[in-house]
């Protein structure tokens, strides 16, 4: 994709950041809310369907209950955003109203899209939405979440929705005004990229992990939502919200920000789900042939291929493959308890019902419950 196809797609996923939204920590910047929804109001007028992805209920939160330093206690963040999810949805139905468009609120955490059920039922909900016309507004669930099943940032949030409903675009807005060579606040010799493939290599090392005090990520979860959305054929656009009508001069692929585009065969429906499950409940370290095959050919992985285990699952958990070098393979959906796997590694499948007394399956991972990434992936 290049930037004239902008004009072309139907369905964009729009992430706004923390520092966009709340005017440094002074509460919600309300005028710079209604520009932006009055931007997304205009890409419905083109036919664009829209799914905002917005932060800043922590911000808000701790702004009216008077603090100025974010806490780190996750009870006392539950509470923030628990206040402040009241103000953030107040502010985007007022402003979309003006504009005869009904919102819709969607708290998600990662179970929700661990869980097949839910993932599927998410996914349907959004897609009602959408054909209603109606703009859904997407947080994390922040009052419920944990550190074991919280996406991180709302920069992943954003990758995996556009997974989830197969967008055609994410747009990840900043207070940057795209990706760099380098951190453009340590050296003022960075240039700005205009577009890059999300395969090359050299993108991470120039993303920074910096983020502000108000939020998680620096442009290095931007640029990592970047290759997870581009699983499912997703292009994506870094670029700076505070550069007046941005959206609308994106659709209609004016030079701003930075276009990451997707040059990766693009994974199932079913492999997409697989590979967004980021909480894994052990891994899997494999001899240098077993790596190869799955690589070469993507087959069901056997035990006699597996060099060591870590972590404590249960069948039907998600584990994650490495090679000997630390490279991750592959991960998927295993057969067999951590306590019974143990007792199959380096064996041959023929060998299962004698150790175990019974077979469930000749492999650890059935090809059909794994997704394989290549060598330059991750997760």
């Amino acid at each position: 994709m290049n930037r004239s196809e902008l004009k072309k797609t139907k369905r964009w996923v729009i992430k706004i950041g923390s520092a966009l939204l709340t005017d440094d920590g002074k509460g919600l910047n309300t005028e710079a809310l209604s520009r932006w929804v009055a931007q997304m109001a205009t890409l419905k007028k083109e036919g664009i369907e829209v799914v905002l992805v917005s932060s800043g209920s922590i911000a808000e939160g701790m702004t009216r209950l008077g603090w100025t330093t974010r806490p780190t206690a996750l009870n006392e963040l539950q509470a923030a955003a628990s206040v402040g999810q009241m103000g953030l949805i107040q502010a985007y139905e007022s402003q979309f109203s003006a504009f005869d468009l009904h919102t819709a609120q969607i708290l998600m955490t990662h179970d929700d899209l661990s869980n097949r059920e839910r993932y599927l039922n998410v996914k349907s909900t959004i897609e009602t939405l959408l054909k209603y016309g109606v703009v859904p507004i997407i947080n994390e669930n922040d009052t419920v979440v944990t550190d074991e099943i919280c996406f991180g940032d709302n920069d992943t949030l954003a990758a995996l929705t556009a997974n989830l409903i197969s967008a055609e675009v994410l747009v990840i807005l900043t207070d940057q005004k795209g990706l760099y060579t380098d951190n453009p606040r340590e050296n003022p010799n960075a240039s700005l990229i205009d577009e890059v493939h999300v395969s090359s290599r050299d993108i991470e090392s120039m993303a920074s992990t910096e983020g502000g005090h108000l939020g998680k990520g620096g442009m290095y979860t931007k640029v990592m939502a970047a290759k997870r959305a581009a699983r499912s054929g997703t292009a994506t656009l870094i670029a700076s919200g505070n550069e007046e009508n941005i959206l609308p001069k994106l659709f209609n692929g004016e030079d701003f920000g930075t276009l990451l585009i997707p040059d990766l065969e693009p994974l199932t429906a079913r492999q997409q789900w697989l590979a967004g499950h980021l909480q894994a409940k052990g891994t899997f370290v494999l001899d240098d042939g077993a790596a190869a095959m799955l690589r070469r050919s993507g087959r069901s992985l056997l035990p006699v291929g597996v060099v060591s285990q870590r972590g404590s699952f249960s069948r039907g958990e998600m584990v994650v493959c490495y090679d000997g070098t630390g490279q991750e393979v592959a991960r998927g959906l295993v057969n067999y308890s951590s306590a019974e796997t143990i007792k199959l590694l380096g064996k041959s499948s023929d060998q299962i019902e004698s150790i175990l007394g019974c077979v469930v399956e000749d492999s650890l991972i059935h090809c059909d419950n794994m997704v394989v990434l290549m060598a330059h992936e991750k997760v």
